[in-house]
């Protein structure tokens, strides 16, 4: 322990042991355990004990809780447990009978203070801290800690509830280690005392009539096989089987929820042999016994299991098909599709969940939807997999979700109703449409999809959630790579589709609600992005009004809008799809946008704007967009002047990163002949980039990144450390040996790092020339720097010493000057 630290502990206890004294907030006592445990991983815990008595003093007064603090008995007693930890200060500790004052019956749980929670939690911590060797494992058999746990399983704190659960977990594990490698595991009856104990009480909470007492079991068990991988859980489970399976005995079925987590965690242990357990045959039996609302997560669950039985996989299968198959059965006059609906049982479950109540069947639909659209993306999924009736199914709720669809029967009818605008399956249903895109469909049915797409596009029932779900659809379609021969051209129905999709483009971008509009530029500048350079596409986007309407809403009075604007003009620009001006041939006219977009970053008065042209403008840097080729230096010397008195730090930074770009292509790689490069010096030149550094003294772009190094927000401050090291390394042919009379003038250089050590980086540089810019880059500690950026802001104040000094100053017990506050 530090020599300092060990001079304030005294100080400290004291404290923490005085009722009267306002002790620290949670936070710095969780620190200060923090602290205790670092300092026991590296030391002996007794002999830190045996050399600061005053923590034994601590300790032992906590034992009279009327004179402590609630927060500080809960840190008390974790405290204990960390020391404990190791076991000769177990035994050290357990002599003076503190141990068994704190943790036995007529311990802490015996205090007025246990009512707390906070103090509970603290009690069941610390006994999982000293719960790590043999000597802990006779004093919970013994002192009746173990029975608390069990008490404590049904704390009406969940907290406190789980951590006793998973504590007993910790315990049965701890119970059987020690076993030789390989010899047979003893059967349960000749566990040892703490383990025979917590698997009794296991079974006798199975057999409970009370469900919260089932539930308690299963949640240990549960915990049991997903954190412990040996032999002896195959006991266990072959113990507890019986229990379990008798569960499903009961009407109704108990704990369902837990139950289906247990069975799912034990099928995915690697140490128990299912087929001798019976395990596949207990999943079989619950998937037949539960509703199919209860039914579906565990179909699931069971389908992603990597040694299923097919026989199992299929019937889990089934259950998740279920409920699409019975809604494809009421809408249409046919028999239902081969394969999805057998006439089971279980389909007539499905049907009666269906038709319950709204509730109900929204429910069931959403949450079978959601599950095969996760299945879909897993190595898992089943194969065959019914493509078309599944898409045809999505297809149907969507058109019952409208009202189009014209059912076969009363129960259509009834889901007509049912289903009638009902926003949520309406989400989960195009959601599961997008997803279905991967694969094969026949021709008619994409067209069915691009059908019911524009339908709910056009809709004016569409609210803007399902609208924006819409259009990611419909990018996802439009995308299918097996469409088309090739993935990057429309086919000829896509091409249809998108003429019929502009009008309807065209109204949602005059849409009263804003997020209408917002959706609509994104999807707008996604179908640029992929298909802008395709000459059918584009001849049907220049012939409708989409292109001005989006340049349009630049002027936007919502902000995201706005933002959504900048980033479809720039996609626009760089794809030569914006609208044509009047004047064609004027020069105003033709770089109206890049004017338009020097505007919104020097005066709008939201981010989200600014962020998006920063973010265009670095694009057309990085593509070598034709305004900004025409005069790169005029255009990076605008941005960064507008960018350096920025308030918003994202903008700062993506202003860095324009300028890193700027770099990137005139001195990373200058054989890549940049528009503003030529007529550079080679690399063979002794001052290869001695031309583009007076550029560079010209542009604002070296006193921006300079004087960002000490901005107040630290990724602005790390993204200039970054350029300009590279920067530096990019230039370090330029720093040779000068000829004589060539060297900066020395004055201007100190002064200039002078101010910027004072801290005065909005005070600018003056005139530079390049010897003297890379002066200050050679004087720069960069790499220092760079370490010191990528340490959190408290760095400093996290020493023991400082939390310690802190605590202490909170109640006056130090001088105002050795406070260190902060």
């Amino acid at each position: 322990m530090d020599p300092e630290c060990s001079r304030l502990l005294p100080a400290l206890c004291a404290v923490l042991a005085d009722p009267r004294q306002l002790v620290a907030d949670d936070t710095c006592l969780e620190k200060l355990l923090d602290w205790f445990k670092t300092v026991t991983e590296a030391e002996s815990s007794l002999q830190v004990l045996q050399d600061h008595p005053c923590l034994m003093e601590l300790l032992s007064h906590v034992l009279k809780p009327q004179d402590v603090s609630p927060r500080v008995l809960s840190f008390a007693l974790r405290l204990v447990g960390v020391f404990a930890a190791q076991e000769d200060c177990f035994e050290y500790l357990q002599q003076g009978e503190l141990l068994l004052g704190l943790f036995g019956e007529s311990g802490a749980p015996s205090w007025a203070a246990w009512s707390i929670p906070s103090v509970r939690s603290g009690w069941i911590q610390g006994l999982c801290s000293l719960a790590h060797h043999p000597s802990a494992l006779y004093f919970l058999a013994d002192s009746g800690a173990v029975d608390t746990l069990f008490s404590l399983q049904g704390d009406p704190s969940l907290f406190v509830a789980s951590a006793a659960s998973q504590l007993l977990v910790h315990i049965l594990a701890l119970s059987m280690q020690g076993g030789a490698p390989g010899s047979p595991v003893p059967e349960a009856a000749a566990w040892p005392m703490c383990a025979q104990k917590i698997v009794n009480h296991v079974d006798e909470s199975l057999h409970a009539k009370a469900t919260p007492q089932v539930t308690q079991a299963l949640n240990v068990l549960t915990t049991t096989f997903g954190r412990c991988h040996n032999p002896w859980t195959g006991v266990l489970w072959e113990r507890l089987s019986p229990p379990v399976a008798r569960l499903f005995e009961r009407d109704p079925i108990p704990a369902v929820h837990a139950l289906m987590d247990l069975l799912l965690r034990v099928a995915r242990s690697p140490v128990l042999n299912f087929a001798a357990c019976g395990l596949w045959e207990m999943l079989a039996q619950t998937l037949s016994r539960l509703s199919p609302t209860q039914a579906g997560p565990l179909a699931l669950g069971t389908l992603k299991l990597q040694h299923c039985p097919q026989e199992l996989r299929t019937q889990a299968f089934g259950v998740l098909l279920q409920p699409l198959a019975c809604i494809l059965k009421a809408t249409t006059q046919a028999p239902g599709p081969p394969g999805l609906l057998d006439g089971t049982v279980g389909s007539l479950l499905t049907v009666d969940t269906l038709l319950s109540s709204k509730s109900a069947c929204v429910g069931l639909l959403c949450q079978t939807l959601a599950h095969l659209e996760e299945l879909q993306m897993l190595p898992q999924c089943p194969s065959p997999w019914p493509q078309v009736h599944l898409l045809q199914a999505a297809v149907t709720i969507l058109h019952l979700c409208d009202g189009s669809a014209d059912p076969s029967s009363s129960a259509g009818g009834r889901l007509c109703g049912t289903l009638g605008g009902c926003v949520r399956v309406q989400r989960a249903a195009l959601d599961f449409l997008g997803t279905l895109s991967q694969g094969t469909s026949p021709l008619e049915l994409v067209l069915e999809v691009f059908a019911v797409l524009l339908k709910t596009l056009e809709s004016p029932e569409s609210s803007p959630m399902v609208l924006k779900k819409a259009f990611q659809a419909t990018l996802r379609w439009l995308q299918n790579p097996h469409k088309t021969p090739s993935s990057s051209d429309l086919s000829s129905d896509a091409l249809l589709f998108l003429g019929e999709l502009f009008p309807i483009l065209q109204k949602r971008l005059c849409s009263p609600c804003w997020e209408v509009r917002d959706s609509t530029l994104e999807f707008l500048t996604h179908l640029i992005r992929h298909w802008g350079g395709q000459a059918d596409f584009r001849e049907a986007l220049r012939s409708s009004e989409v292109p001005t309407l989006a340049l349009q809403l630049l002027q936007d009075p919502e902000s995201y809008v706005r933002a959504s604007a900048v980033g479809a003009a720039g996609q626009l620009s760089s794809q030569g799809l914006q609208a044509a001006p009047a004047s064609p041939e004027s020069p105003q006219a033709q770089q109206g946008l890049l004017m338009d977009l020097m505007h919104i970053l020097s005066a709008d008065s939201e981010g989200f704007p600014r962020r998006a042209v920063l973010r265009v403008f670095t694009d057309w840097l990085r593509d070598g967009h034709t305004d900004v080729v025409r005069d790169t230096e005029w255009f990076v010397a605008t941005v960064l002047q507008a960018v350096s008195r920025d308030l918003d730090w994202e903008v700062r930074v993506q202003g860095l990163e324009l300028a890193r770009v700027f770099l990137t292509q005139a001195l990373g790689q200058p054989s890549l002949h940049c528009p503003y490069t030529v007529g550079l010096p080679r690399a063979s030149s002794p001052r290869p980039h001695l031309e583009f550094l007076q550029t560079l003294c010209r542009l604002p772009l070296f006193e921006f990144a300079f004087c960002a190094l000490l901005d107040c927000d630290r990724p602005v401050a790390q993204k200039a450390c970054d350029l300009l090291l590279f920067l530096r390394d990019k230039t370090v042919l330029c720093s040779s040996p000068r000829e004589a009379g060539d060297s900066p003038n020395s004055a201007s250089v100190e002064a200039a790092l002078q101010r910027w050590r004072e801290g005065e980086q909005a005070q600018p540089l003056g005139d530079l020339d390049p010897e003297a810019m890379l002066a200050i880059l050679r004087a720069l500690d960069l790499e220092g720097l760079q370490g010191r950026l990528a340490k959190s802001s408290d760095h400093v104040e996290k020493s023991p010493q400082s939390l310690l000094q802190d605590m202490l100053a909170t109640v006056g017990v130090l001088e105002e000057n050795e406070a260190d506050c902060y």
